[in-house]
């Protein structure tokens, strides 16, 4: 498949100095970071290793490159990078194919977006093959386009996947808001230059300077976004 789905063009909100939602997936819009997590225990103890679960906060909301290797390394398992990405990314497929909840608030915030249409990228580490799966599940319509973990050289905490979605709606990133749910994509973001809403997941991000903390997306809606620019000025 394509790395994008159909362009919603270079539509903006009128009356509203918001140019584009910027969304992550895993634990954000998609209750799935405890599928990975589960996916990782399950894989390395079919190796013969026992996870600390310590390491959660470690390989939580990264690239895989970052997380399996951490966790080859941690463990010393016999497997290579490439061959562990394959049994995580099948274990998760097969996962998320049996079934795939959303988090609290992402139905209707997507559906109040595309009611304004509101230009809306996914932005993820996951890979492609993952992220192909959970935009059909979520419907293609939602989203203008969608940055792959395994399609930009430096994904999640560098900016390089939030500048490429803003500039491929056309949008000034400082007039995109990104929701995020770990410290990884939360960094990636405001290195972007881009207004932040956090929805912790798994550990507690704390408010900074272009950065609002919420507990859930059932804060979140259009006008609550548009605030976010009128604050930054």
């Amino acid at each position: 498949m394509t790395s994008t789905v159909p362009a919603l063009g270079t539509r903006t909100a009128e009356g509203s100095a918001l140019q584009a939602v910027l969304l992550d997936m895993d634990g954000t819009l998609v209750d799935t970071e405890g599928f990975w997590w589960e996916v990782e225990v399950e894989t390395f103890a079919g190796l013969g290793h026992t996870l600390d679960d310590s390491w959660r906060h470690v390989v939580v909301g990264g690239p895989m490159t970052r997380s399996a290797g951490f966790l080859i390394e941690a463990t010393g398992a016999d497997i290579t990078l490439a061959e562990l990405s394959v049994l995580l990314n099948e274990g998760f497929e097969d996962r998320i194919d049996r079934t795939l909840p959303l988090m609290p608030g992402a139905a209707r915030l997507l559906a109040e977006l595309y009611e304004h249409q509101i230009p809306t990228a996914l932005v993820s580490a996951s890979h492609r093959r993952i992220i192909d799966r959970v935009v059909t599940s979520l419907g293609p319509k939602h989203f203008a386009l969608s940055i792959a973990g395994d399609e930009v050289s430096r994904t999640k905490p560098y900016p390089d996947p939030y500048l490429l979605a803003a500039a491929g709606l056309g949008a000034d990133p400082a007039r995109c808001a990104v929701v995020e749910d770990t410290a990884t994509g939360v960094a990636a973001a405001e290195a972007a230059g881009c207004q932040v809403v956090a929805v912790p997941s798994v550990a507690p991000i704390a408010p900074a300077a272009r950065r609002t903390v919420v507990t859930s997306l059932e804060e979140v809606d259009l006008a609550f976004l548009r605030g976010l620019m009128t604050d930054a000025g």
